[in-house]
């Protein structure tokens, strides 16, 4: 006569991944909830956080997306809690990134309009033609370049760059370390910070309008902030760099190795400047992509002053380059 049996004792599979699904959702929650946190206080702003917090919060906008979808997985679990949390950072993190995306009105200005062209050149390998080409087709009446070598310089002068702005003020140097402005309008030349101080050059220079109106321009090239070196430049540099209070009209145009979600760079824009493409609803878009596995984030701005109106903001791609172009059609106060 055969005997029943007892059914085994513990969990089956589906329980397993059912609790271990509700345990990856709670410290990704956790995670991302820290991670508003970090960006809602400027938490890049304390020095022994910077190293760590800099390349993280690069990315915030892929994290903000990423909240959304723990929306989804609380609901399904019916984690009530977990899903309380996610909502509320995933509004914390819609308050930081949509107006990106969204644009805002600017002043009414009514001054000449300036166009301005950026790019980084990848160690002066950029395709020289393909820089003279966005000149044209922008109408580029200010350029910015980084990473900028002899090489470079005497490609683009080959490709006929010095043509369509006759005027410079350039600081050519190997590898990374070089920067320089081009310019339809006369420039002169102003004093900027030693290299030795941040680590690579920043040409700063006057151009003059017909008519005889002012703009004062930095090529902007700031450190990578990856190493302490590397932080300790970054940050001395948007310490250093001018506000844009005091009457003379300024725009930095270049690389500034950060993205809106660092709190420095948002510190320099409350001295008085707008970005570009954030007030153009262009403000994700991306500039920069290390690697194709590497989400690419944005890290080349237009910053304007803020009595400025921003008519157009536009990404280019840049071949031979790992960064795009930015340009945008400023109108002045």
């Amino acid at each position: 006569m055969r005997t029943a049996t007892a059914a085994p004792t513990g969990t089956t599979p589906r329980t397993r991944t059912r609790e271990v699904t509700r345990v990856l959702v709670r410290w990704s929650v956790v995670i991302l909830a820290l991670w508003a946190v970090a960006r809602l206080t400027g938490g890049d702003r304390i020095s022994f956080l910077t190293g760590i917090l800099v390349p993280v919060l690069a990315f915030t906008p892929y994290a903000a997306a990423l909240s959304t979808v723990f929306i989804g997985c609380a609901l399904v679990l019916r984690r009530w809690r977990a899903l309380a949390v996610t909502v509320a950072v995933t509004a914390a993190f819609a308050i930081a990134v949509v107006p990106r995306a969204v644009g805002g009105s600017g002043p009414a200005a009514d001054g000449p309009s300036l166009r301005v062209l950026t790019a980084n050149l990848r160690l002066g390998l950029a395709d020289p033609h393909a820089i003279v080409g966005l000149v044209r087709r922008t109408g580029a009446d200010v350029l910015s370049v980084q990473e900028f070598t002899a090489r470079a310089d005497a490609g683009l002068d080959r490709a006929g760059l010095t043509r369509l702005l006759p005027y410079k003020v350039a600081m050519p140097m190997a590898g990374a370390q070089g920067t320089a402005l081009y310019a339809r309008h006369p420039l002169r030349a102003l004093p900027t910070f030693p290299v030795s101080e941040i680590g690579l050059a920043m040409p700063h220079a006057e151009m003059r309008l017909p008519g005889g109106r002012r703009v004062e321009l930095f090529g902007v090239h700031l450190a990578r902030p990856l190493s302490p070196s590397g932080v300790g430049q970054w940050r001395r540099a948007f310490v250093l760099l001018p506000g844009a209070r005091h009457g003379v009209v300024r725009i930095l145009a270049g690389d500034f190795n950060a993205t809106l979600d660092h709190a420095p760079l948002r510190g320099l824009l409350g001295e008085g400047y707008a970005d570009a493409a954030d007030l153009t609803g262009k403000g994700l878009v991306p500039t920069f992509r290390k690697a194709w596995w590497v989400p690419p984030i944005t890290l080349d701005h237009i910053l304007v002053d803020a009595r400025c109106a921003v008519r157009r903001a536009d990404v280019y791609a840049l071949p031979r380059s790992d960064h795009r172009a930015v340009f945008a059609r400023v109108r002045l106060p």
